[in-house]
């Protein structure tokens, strides 16, 4: 198979609305798992540690968590039919893309900085749409006080 094939059938597969996801945010990813010939759903929360964006139909994120303290992360294609959502619990403050440093660290020295976002806003519109809206925004419209009436009417009179 050629490269422009394989790249064909990952654009296929590709989603068409996928959450910006970037280190250090805390997300639950719910995953289709199957067992006979039933799938049921289950959701790993954890903090995003690694994200490669090589190529786009083949980007991956690695989510960590700590669980009865047994460190543990797993990867995740994101274009992956098997992964159901990607949702954003919190977003976090980081300097680097590669939080590998986080393995060795345990408390209170584990803790990333919290940084402020609309969870609903992120995890419902994708980065197109939130520009699509920006660009739609109507302009503000300047209301004075009474006393900025006043103040102009003096400086007319």
């Amino acid at each position: 198979m050629s490269f422009s094939i394989l790249k064909q059938i990952g654009d296929a597969q590709k989603k068409k609305a996928v959450v910006d996801v970037r280190s250090g945010d805390t997300v639950k990813v719910t995953q289709k798992i199957k067992e006979g010939s039933k799938f049921r759903l289950q959701t790993f929360e954890g903090v995003v540690i690694r994200v490669d964006r090589k190529e786009s139909h083949t980007a991956r994120i690695v989510v960590r968590k700590v669980t009865s303290g047994v460190g543990v992360e797993k990867s995740y294609l994101i274009h992956s039919p098997l992964v159901e959502k990607i949702e954003i619990v919190r977003r976090a403050k980081v300097r680097r893309n590669n939080l590998t440093y986080l393995r060795e660290r345990s408390g209170k020295s584990a803790r990333l900085a919290g940084k402020d976002f609309d969870r609903a806003a992120v995890n419902d519109t994708t980065v197109a749409e939130e520009a699509e809206e920006v660009a739609e925004t109507p302009e503000v419209e300047v209301v004075e006080t009474p006393a900025e009436e006043k103040e102009s009417e003096a400086k007319e009179a």
